[in-house]
């Protein structure tokens, strides 16, 4: 997976507002990369942290890229997916699910995602490591990360492998904290 659903997961590419840009509202939200105030989600107009901050963003993107490297693709997007399920952000929960079917992901998967342990059988062992890995990191104030998670992962993950994985889980939840900070629209990825 390139770059690019993290550049318009942070706000550029944002296409949203074409067509109504002679409204003022629309055009103040066009320039910040947000949901104009009348639009689908009625939010006031929010920075664009992408033109805001742009060291920032481009050490969060080379972050990300760094975390991605040698990971199943396929095991990126269930952790990038149960971590926006998490954390409620609709906007990168549709760029992931959206991404995961390109990539040839199965319907059924997908729709167990947020209950997989209960689902087990639909995922490896591997892929159960992650996700409660991912839940754990994800809800870390609600009890840490505990020795069993984390040893459980360590089974099936090499350590080089297993950082790059929690970095993954940070850079995911980095993500959705800025979507949902910033007022991001679900669908908009205009990719």
């Amino acid at each position: 997976m390139t770059n690019t659903a993290q550049i318009n997961e942070a706000g550029t590419g944002n296409m949203e507002n074409v067509g109504n840009a002679g409204n003022p509202a629309n055009v103040a939200s066009s320039a910040r990369g947000t949901a104009p105030a009348d639009g689908p989600a009625a939010r006031s107009p929010r920075v664009n942290f992408a033109q805001a901050a742009p060291k920032a963003f481009k050490a969060l993107i080379g972050f990300d890229a760094a975390s991605r490297e040698g990971l199943d693709p396929a095991l990126v997007e269930l952790v990038q997916i149960r971590s926006s399920q998490l954390n409620k952000c609709a906007y990168c929960l549709h760029m992931h699910t959206s991404d995961a079917r390109k990539a040839g992901e199965s319907e059924e998967r997908l729709h167990m995602v947020a209950v997989w342990a209960e689902a087990a059988h639909f995922f490896t062992a591997k892929e159960r490591a992650a996700l409660a890995l991912t839940e754990a990191v994800t809800l870390v104030a609600q009890g840490g990360v505990p020795d069993e998670v984390y040893d459980r992962a360590a089974v099936h993950f090499d350590d080089a492998e297993l950082a790059r994985l929690l970095a993954l889980i940070f850079t995911i939840n980095t993500w959705n904290r800025l979507a949902l900070s910033t007022g991001k629209v679900p669908g908009t990825d205009e990719r």
